[in-house]
């Protein structure tokens, strides 16, 4: 069970390593992009390459959906950045519902796990198996896999990282239950990391935040879904950044620029330059050429 890019590499390891994946269960296909095409997802396009059933419910309580599912006899369901499943559904499987999540449980429990660690500093994160149970992330663990956040890593290299990291997690996971070699050990609730769904308003950059925070903020959002802020009145996506501290009487907020080479945000204790930007309605761009079309 899955949707995203993220869930594809569990799905062919599995494959590739002779399981019997008896069928896969996906979003609906929906109209996305300038054209609004109706688009499969990553993960049924796989399965459909490979001649593997594919289910798309509406509800995942609906009755013929539950038929269907019973209809393929699963020892296992696999489960990998895919809906809350209710419990009629995970409690089917005789050997249980795995979930791979990206984080080292039961720090980041949540929605945007990725985006969480880089924002709020972390220099390790790491993927996570475990079994479903009533309360989100909340189940037991079988295991975990650590990773190093670089300081250079933005949510998408660490994503990159964590999707192939957590494909040969799962593998190591399917095996240990295949060979009940396994020892599930209980999540404790000590954790105050959570790592909840971003929305628009969340992702506005705070000028009168730390510096430190605000590059990882715009590492933790980049590249997608973005921070973001206002340039005359116009949002522009922020990529990249860099830093410099340098304590100053200016007004927080405001941007400085020669025009050409560089622009600048004030931060409390110093400048946030701008590397990489795009603009409503324009290509994402390096500084230099937005700033050559840029007119004040």
């Amino acid at each position: 069970m899955g949707t995203p890019e993220f869930a594809v590499p569990g799905l062919q390891i599995l494959v590739q390593n002779g399981f019997n994946v008896v069928a896969v269960i996906t979003a609906p296909d929906k109209p996305a992009g300038r054209g609004l095409q109706i688009q499969q997802s990553p993960v049924k396009q796989f399965a459909i390459e490979r001649n593997i059933p594919v289910l798309q419910p509406e509800k995942l309580k609906n009755p013929e959906f539950i038929a269907q599912l019973i209809s393929f006899p699963a020892d296992l369901q696999v489960v990998v950045a895919f809906r809350m499943l209710p419990e009629i559904v995970w409690s089917m499987p005789p050997l249980g519902s795995l979930n791979l999540h990206a984080s080292l449980l039961p720090d980041y429990r949540g929605a945007a796990p990725i985006n969480w660690a880089i924002i709020n500093g972390e220099k390790e994160t790491g993927v996570t198996t475990f079994f479903l149970k009533h309360e989100i992330d909340t189940g037991d663990i079988i295991l975990q896999e650590k990773i190093h956040i670089h300081s250079d890593d933005n949510a998408g290299t660490l994503h990159d990282k964590l999707k192939i990291a957590g494909a040969e997690l799962l593998l190591k996971t399917v095996i240990a239950i295949e060979n009940k070699t396994y020892s599930p050990v209980p999540q404790k609730n000590t954790s105050n990391k959570t790592a909840p769904k971003i929305f628009k308003e969340d992702r506005k950059i705070d000028w009168n935040k730390d510096l430190h925070y605000i590059k990882n903020f715009v590492r933790g959002l980049s590249p997608s879904p973005t921070a973001y802020t206002l340039l005359d009145n116009k949002i522009i996506k922020i990529f990249r950044v860099h830093i410099e501290e340098n304590e100053h009487n200016e007004s927080v907020g405001k941007f400085i620029t020669d025009g050409s080479t560089f622009l600048k945000f004030i931060a409390s204790k110093g400048y946030i330059y701008i590397e990489e930007l795009q603009i409503e309605g324009k290509k994402r761009m390096f500084v230099q050429e937005f700033l050559r079309g840029y007119k004040k």
